[in-house]
This record gives structure tokens, C-alpha cells and sequence, in this order.
């Protein structure tokens, strides 16, 4: 079974999916977003990563048109999120962080009725079939949504952020409490969208999941970016490896500058070049420090993360 996607606006063939321009946004005195300047091509999978309060949830809500920018632009598919709502919104599709959900309705219930919102009607129903089958939802079509379990009500939330059809897919902490299998099978339906042509931007607290999926990453900051580039280049450009290290000894006091964590006999160094173990491991052997144990670890992108952003719990908010 195969998933078709279709899209009719005149614009999609010269359109960024998503263009930011000039974004802030002030609640009273507090600048939740203070000049956002951001552009995701059509069929990226993009990250937007960031501690609690860093603005991400803000900036999703304004593109939603859930929300109005203080000053700036945000453009989904070519069309103005305040000025052409109705298309912008129709090339949308929002996967919130909270479990929201009609009490009311069964599945597939539930995802007739956002289709209709959306002006679609029977003919969209082969579609539904098809996420409702994509998503491991069959045999729940017509449970009501309070039977549930939370992870049956994240696939079926996903599910109506399909149901129209949308171009574009914000995934707001998708797989926040779900368990590992489940996270699997929701990653393999995510990244048989992206192939179809869907561009996905996601918010994640899982950093590995980021660094696997996305090619491109945003790293926000009290409602500032504060990093933007390919996941490659973030990780060669600010990342640093890491030398795990088990000693006899003190550590020589030349080396203390590089420490990042010690616990009894282990000690992690933070190295920028891979010629530094060279020099370690000769001021050890100068100062007779006999290693036990030695392990070279290449940093992910929660080491850029931190380095960027500060060692705060989570990249949500």
C-alpha cells in the first residue's frame, strides 16, 4: 500500500514551504520572539530545537494563525498565515505536544469531520482509509477516542493532522511518552511522508531523534536563533570529542582546562581537534599517570546543543 499526496496550489513549484521574516512577538513587556528570520524548503525534514521558554511553541502557534506577529511575516506555501489564512491553514497540518481530542467522536469519525473543515468531503475518505491503515489504526476506526490509550490517541492525532492533506507537517514532540516501538513505527510513517514530498519540521526533546531524521537544524534561544545549518555542519563546526579516560593518578594540572565531567578515577575530556589525544596522553605519560582505560567518543548533537544553548533538562517549550 502506498501513500499519495497532492497538492493544487499554483504556487508550490516556486514557494518556500515556509517562510519567516522578521518575526517578534511581545506578550506585555516579554519578547517571546525577537526578530525571526527563518526559510524550509518544500520537502526538507527540518528540526526547530530549543530549551523550555526558547519560543518554538510561540512560533508554532503563529504559523497555525492560532496567533498574530507583533511585527513580520510568515508565509506557508507562498500564502500570508494572516492575509490568505484560509489557504495558508489548508497547507498545514499541526500534530500538537497535548493530547486534545473531541471526546465525542470515534476515529474515523473524528477524521471525516477535520477533513470536512477543511472542505473535504466523501471523496477524501480512500485517503483517510489509507492514513488510518499507515498509522496502525484499523482496528481502532471506530473506538471512541475517550477508549483510547495514550498511544492509540498520539496515532490518531497525527492521523488528523493528515486528514486534509497538507503539504506541510508540524510534529510538536510526537513521540513525547510514547514507548520505543511505537516511536519506531511513528518515525518510519513520518519518514515515508518526507519521501513522498511532505516537508516535516519537528520539536523534539529526543536530540538522537533529531540528529538521525533532519537534515537541517534551528537551535532557538530566548526567542532568538542562535544556530542554523545542515545537521552535518553543526556537529563538524561546534561539536567536540570526547576522551573517557580511567587513571591511576591525579590528573596533570595542564589538563584540567579540558575537563568536562570526573567522577572518582574517570575523568571526560573535552577535545576540539583529534591531535589533542596526542597531547594528553604525552603530558600523561610525563607525569606518570598510568591509564586503565581509554575511550574516544565522537559528540552528538546534544553536546552542540548544550554548547550552544546551555546544559538545560530537554529541548522543548
Amino acid at each position: 500500500m502506498g501513500f499519495r499526496f497532492f497538492w493544487d496550489s499554483e504556487r508550490v513549484c516556486v514557494a518556500a514551504a515556509i517562510e519567516i521574516t522578521g518575526i517578534t512577538k511581545r506578550f506585555g513587556d516579554f519578547e517571546a520572539l525577537r526578530g525571526i528570520d527563518l526559510q524550509i524548503e518544500q520537502g526538507e525534514f527540518f528540526a526547530l530545537l530549543g530549551p523550555n521558554g526558547a519560543g518554538k511553541s510561540t512560533l508554532i502557534s503563529l504559523m497555525a494563525g492560532l496567533q498574530q506577529a507583533t511585527t513580520g511575516q510568515i508565509r506557508i506555501m507562498g500564502h500570508d498565515v494572516h492575509t490568505e489564512y484560509q489557504r495558508a491553514r489548508h497547507a498545514l497540518g499541526v500534530v500538537p505536544q497535548e493530547l486534545v481530542f473531541d471526546p465525542f467522536f470515534n476515529v474515523r469519525e473524528m477524521l471525516r469531520f477535520q477533513a470536512g473543515y477543511f472542505g473535504r468531503g466523501p471523496e477524501n475518505d480512500p485517503w483517510i482509509d489509507e492514513v488510518i491503515e499507515g498509522l496502525g489504526l484499523t482496528d481502532k476506526a471506530h473506538t471512541n477516542m475517550r477508549k483510547l490509550s495514550g498511544g492509540m490517541k498520539r496515532r490518531a492525532l497525527i492521523a488528523q493532522a493528515l486528514a486534509h492533506k497538507p503539504p506541510v507537517i508540524v510534529l510538536d514532540e510526537p513521540t513525547a511518552g510514547v514507548d520505543v516501538e511505537l516511536r519506531q513505527m511513528l518515525w518510519a510513517f513520518i519518514q515515508q511522508l518526507n519521501q513522498q514530498g511532505h516537508t516535516i519540521i519537528l520539536t523534539t526533546h529526543y536530540l538522537e531523534e533529531a540528529e538521525a531524521l533532519c537534515q537541517r537544524v534551528a537551535m532557538m534561544k530566548q526567542g532568538r536563533i542562535v544556530a542554523l545549518d545542515t545537521t552535518r555542519a553543526l556537529l563538524k563546526n561546534h561539536a567536540t570529542k570526547q576522551l573517557s579516560l580511567r587513571l591511576t593518578g591525579a590528573l596533570p594540572p595542564q589538563l584540567l582546562s579540558l575537563v568536562k565531567q570526573q567522577q572518582g578515577d574517570e575523568v571526560i575530556l573535552g577535545l576540539s581537534e583529534l591531535t589533542q589525544v596526542e597531547t594528553v596522553l604525552r603530558v600523561l605519560r610525563e607525569a606518570k599517570v598510568e591509564i586503565q582505560d581509554m575511550q574516544l567518543q565522537e559528540a552528538d548533537l546534544e553536546d552542540v546543543f548544550l554548547n550552544l544553548v546551555g546544559n538545560q533538562q530537554g529541548a522543548q517549550g
